[in-house]
């Protein structure tokens, strides 16, 4: 439950972080006696804001469930035959579907609104107040984009004014607030005064890229309202390029990881590599595959990409099988939609050894330990700004957008540990060039198509950025039992714990948002 906040001194994030992590917060009254006189009692801001980055990064099985279980089934980067990869069927599942609504605001935003309060009154921390501020949002819009309309105004500050019962804000009144935001904290960074110095584990303290990644956040939300409020869109994206996105993979907004503990490695990929592809011991038989849908994709048009992101189960467990068992001939996506029993009327010779022909996320490149996390790439903004231009938007340079945008899709595999060589790259875009001549429709094909392949194991962002355009166009799935008629999920449910212990606040949400089901389409999603 989002209101359970306890006074606690947290463990030290001894790699990732310059100084120990502590925290302290109190509960609702027995101050005194809940007070540990060993725990600080004036937090250290920097602190804050590194565990909140952290925590947003990833927390484990939280993000794993709302990531890559239910939002990367759905947008079709992953398949599976048990039917706990709830996405995949468009199955409820509660514990998993409350997932990330329950860990962001118990791990992502308190810290945050704590140190908005903190520092918002105080000029000289007002580079902490600003770099805050930006983070907030990115935290707040994975909900909202999610869930749809959600505690945010009043949310997190049962510390701050005892508020233990928020209330739901319209996703229209949040995105307005989330944009102003942006608009107001970006400008106001100030190079001259202190910022997180190596407590910002995003840009090392960087406040150039933290500009640059507010008008880049700025341009990814204003698009989001192409659908409901194509004037605000416009209006934001043209304020977002004026005021200078990112400019190369120098600027991605990611936290980078390291083998090691919970604090250090990157959380989805380790969780799909101890609980989905223990391949040593499954032989084949993992939960989850890479769907069929992602991987032909990637295959069908000699995406060099492809050797990054998909092995076979013995390149997983033995890495100097790696080569030939990533080699994109021999890969081959599962359907999605099936169990163990109805995959055989699908594929008849199905028999129990069928899984280990079937690729799975490569743990030595995009999935392994020490990937990082990405919140926000380069490639993503210039498929933004291509469709920018194609709306007539931007400079009208759409072309080279797509360009720039899969040039960079391609050298940021050197995050994963490999190179692309720019010939490669090169004769990729020959291969399937920019539709200039095309229908605005292929066109934003194209764009949208791109954008979902470079946010595999971003699938927040992936769902997001299809159920806005409708690209790539995706068959969906009609499981027995399913919950949704067999059309694609449009949102996730609410936790159960919202209708009990916050029934008030949950009622009038749904009463204003439509019923809490997967097939209720959040504001900008409307028809």
């Amino acid at each position: 439950m989002l209101q359970t906040i306890k006074r606690r001194r947290l463990p030290i994030l001894t790699s990732l972080l310059s100084a120990s992590l502590l925290f302290s917060s109190c509960d609702n009254g027995f101050e005194e006696l809940n007070t540990n006189p060993n725990a600080l009692t004036t937090p250290v801001i920097p602190n804050l804001f590194s565990y909140s980055v952290v925590k947003t990064a990833g927390t484990g099985y939280e993000n794993h469930r709302g990531n890559l279980i239910y939002a990367g089934a759905i947008i079709q980067h992953f398949a599976a035959l048990n039917t706990y990869w709830s996405g995949d069927k468009y199955l409820y599942n509660g514990p998993y579907s409350d997932a990330f609504f329950e860990t962001a605001y118990g791990s992502h935003i308190k810290e945050l609104e704590q140190i908005i309060a903190l520092t918002k009154d105080d000029p000289a921390q007002s580079n902490l107040y600003n770099v805050a501020r930006i983070f907030r949002v990115f935290a707040y819009h994975r909900v909202t984009d999610l869930y749809g309309d959600i505690p945010y105004s009043e949310a997190a500050k049962g510390y701050l004014n005892n508020t233990y019962s928020p209330k739901y804000d319209k996703q229209a009144d949040i995105y307005a607030d989330m944009l102003n935001e942006l608009d107001l904290a970006a400008p106001a960074l100030d190079a001259t005064k202190t910022g997180y110095g190596a407590g910002d584990i995003i840009f090392a303290g960087d406040l150039t890229k933290w500009k640059k990644f507010a008008y880049s956040l700025m341009l990814r939300l204003g698009m989001r309202l192409t659908k409901v409020d194509p004037a605000k869109a416009e209006t934001y994206v043209k304020k977002a390029i004026a005021g200078g996105v990112m400019q190369s993979n120098d600027d991605i907004a990611k936290v980078n990881h390291a083998e090691g503990d919970d604090n250090k490695r990157n959380l989805d990929s380790n969780t799909l590599k101890t609980q989905e592809y223990d391949a040593t011991n499954l032989k084949g038989n993992a939960n989850s595959k890479l769907s069929q849908t992602f991987v032909n994709f990637l295959k069908n048009n000699n995406d060099p990409r492809l050797p990054f992101i998909a092995t076979l189960w013995e390149g997983n467990a033995d890495p100097t099988k790696e080569a030939t068992a990533s080699a994109p001939a021999v890969q081959k996506g599962l359907p999605n939609g099936y169990d163990v029993t109805t995959i055989k009327t699908l594929i008849p010779t199905w028999t129990d050894q069928s899984m280990a022909t079937y690729s799975e996320a490569n743990l030595n490149k995009i999935a392994s330990n020490s990937a990082p996390t990405v919140f926000q790439s380069y490639a993503e903004v210039e498929y933004l700004l291509a469709e920018a231009a194609v709306r007539g938007w931007g400079d009208g340079q759409a072309a080279a957008h797509y360009n720039k945008g899969v040039t960079a899709a391609m050298s940021m595999m050197s995050l994963y540990g490999g190179t692309i060589p720019a010939a490669s790259i090169t004769a990729y875009l020959t291969a399937h060039p920019y539709l200039a001549t095309g229908t605005t429709a292929q066109q934003m094909e194209q764009i949208g198509t791109q954008y979902w392949a470079v946010n595999f194991l971003n699938s927040y962002e992936a769902y997001a950025n299809w159920r806005r355009t409708g690209y790539p166009v995706l068959t969906p799935t009609n499981y027995a039992g399913n919950e949704t008629g067999g059309t694609i999920m449009r949102r996730l449910r609410y936790p159960s714990s919202e209708a009990s212990r916050n029934a008030a606040q949950y009622n009038a949400a749904i009463a204003v948002q439509g019923p809490d089901l997967f097939t209720t389409r959040i504001w900008w999603d409307k028809q």
